[in-house]
């Protein structure tokens, strides 16, 4: 059963985590046909969070109040919110859009005057493989979160896996586009991000090597109201920013309804 579940585990992980290989292939498709559309961007931003921030609140935490009690689920959640809370400080991920005024002026020869193209390249392409290694390092404890989730039930495991795998997606797209529009390389735009996706299966393996011997229902319960602490800071303070600086705000909303929408509307056939 053990084995089972860390297999299982490690195989949705993967799936998930070669998700912002698929980020990487709208890329190539977008940027080919003149660049990818902020209106398009907002709405599949808003749809990750509305899904992860849902699956949170509705399946995770709730569940882990109904197991356990209001007290322990709720210092479980918390304790998972602020340990992804200090991941996020000490090791930043920024898209795209997240850059400063200064490194848009440096990156942007229209907010400068002109500087050598060159420049303008490397400063693109390092923009695209930090961020590559940001995300890399960031999806190492969602291999954790589908590994807590799949040791509760494949069927929560595949929920889990499912809405990672939508915030991956733009991920992909934030480490593709840089790298694309600097270099021109559509094949290491690829390649970068396959790798910083495989994080995603090793956080799994080290999570299950790590909390295996853990794995009793109640420690199961704990850890999936901590996941949901991982996934609503990842909403809030990710996802939703990032989707309303493209200043599509309506197309944002419209995609956190669908995405509640569609979690909820999973939830019930998985029910």
């Amino acid at each position: 059963m053990l084995d089972s579940f860390v297999l299982n585990g490690i195989m949705l992980s993967l799936f998930a985590g070669l998700s912002t290989t698929v980020g990487a292939l709208i890329a190539l498709i977008a940027t080919a046909r003149g660049g990818v559309s902020k209106r398009w961007l907002s709405g599949l931003l808003g749809l990750a969070a509305g899904v992860m921030i849902a699956v949170s609140f509705v399946e995770l935490y709730a569940g882990a109040v109904a197991e356990l009690d209001l007290v322990s689920a709720s210092i479980a959640f918390f304790i998972g919110f602020g340990a992804i809370f200090l991941i996020d400080v000490i090791v930043p991920h920024d898209y795209q859009t997240e850059r400063t005024e200064e490194d848009r002026a440096c990156c942007d020869p229209s907010a400068w005057p002109p500087p050598d193209p060159d420049d303008i390249c490397v400063c693109e392409e390092r923009t695209g493989i930090l961020t590559a290694l940001g995300i890399a390092i960031h999806n190492l404890p969602e291999g954790l979160v589908i590994v807590s989730g799949a040791a509760a039930s494949p069927e929560l495991g595949l929920l889990l896996a499912v809405a990672i795998a939508m915030h991956n997606i733009p991920e992909g797209i934030a480490v593709a586009v840089p790298i694309i529009e600097a270099t021109g390389n559509r094949r290491k735009a690829v390649w970068y991000t396959f790798l910083s996706g495989l994080a995603e299966p090793l956080g799994a393996v080290l999570g299950a090597l790590v909390l295996a011997p853990y794995m009793t229902p109640g420690f199961i319960q704990l850890a999936l109201a901590g996941v949901a602490g991982v996934m609503v800071f990842i909403g809030l303070d990710e996802l939703l920013p990032t989707a309303h600086r493209y200043g599509e705000e309506h197309a944002t909303t419209v995609g956190v309804l669908a995405g509640m929408i569609v979690m909820v509307a999973t939830l019930v056939v998985l029910g």
